[in-house]
């Protein structure tokens, strides 16, 4: 079994946030592999769901960022998970828009539902860090991180979750180099000069939403 983390704020006034990156990743991932419906659990947000023959569960802590130990260590003790079994998906300043790193272990940087989860369940958990890139002074941070994704930006971080989607049987099955790799493939970074060409998709099932996380946000939200 593997426990999948997004870290966001919740709430519509955070919904489109840099900050809410993490919650993102994991609505994109329910909806592309029909997990089940979330439910209120854990003082967050749960649903089920297989990745290849293993059972994964996706939490969104309700708790806001900082509380966020609270909801992952319920869970992880529900379900007695170990640490490995654990991965996060976090906003990550010190990295590009739309690059992805993963890490295992290590410090929290300054992150704030990072520094909750250590002070709950140590720091031995793996990290996907998903870059927001940084507003070029510390003073600017905090409103920077609580500022929507721009229009302009949309497009790439769509790109962004789907790759991550896309790979993410890969992760489940403890193969962080292939995820990566098929990440990689996917998205295509803003200073490409190759301009994607738009490709019809064959018709979705009807009961199926297959629009990305933006654009099924922004109809729920405006």
């Amino acid at each position: 079994m593997k426990l999948f983390v997004g870290l966001g704020n919740p709430g519509i006034n955070y919904a489109l946030n840099r900050h809410n990156i993490g919650f993102m990743v994991l609505d994109q991932i329910a909806n592309d592999h029909s997990f089940g419906p979330w439910r209120d659990k854990f003082k967050g947000r749960l649903c089920e769901g297989k990745l290849n023959s293993k059972k994964v569960l996706l939490l969104k802590p309700a708790t806001f960022m900082n509380l966020s130990g609270q909801s992952v260590e319920a869970a992880a003790n529900f379900y007695k998970l170990n640490s490995d079994q654990i991965t996060v998906f976090h906003d990550e300043l010190d990295l590009a828009p739309n690059k992805l790193r993963i890490k295992q272990g290590g410090g929290h940087a300054g992150h704030n539902g990072l520094r909750s989860i250590h002070s709950h369940l140590g720091s031995d958990y793996a990290r996907v860090r998903l870059g927001i890139g940084h507003p070029g002074h510390k003073d600017l941070v905090s409103r920077y991180v609580l500022q929507n994704f721009s229009k302009a930006d949309q497009d790439q971080l769509a790109l962004l979750l789907e790759g991550i989607s896309h790979g993410i049987s890969k992760l489940a099955d403890d193969n962080p180099s292939e995820f990566m790799n098929t990440v990689a493939r996917k998205n295509i970074h803003p200073s490409s000069s190759v301009k994607v060409k738009e490709i019809k998709p064959k018709e979705p099932a009807l009961d199926q939403d297959r629009r990305n996380p933006i654009q099924r946000l922004l109809d729920k939200f405006t």
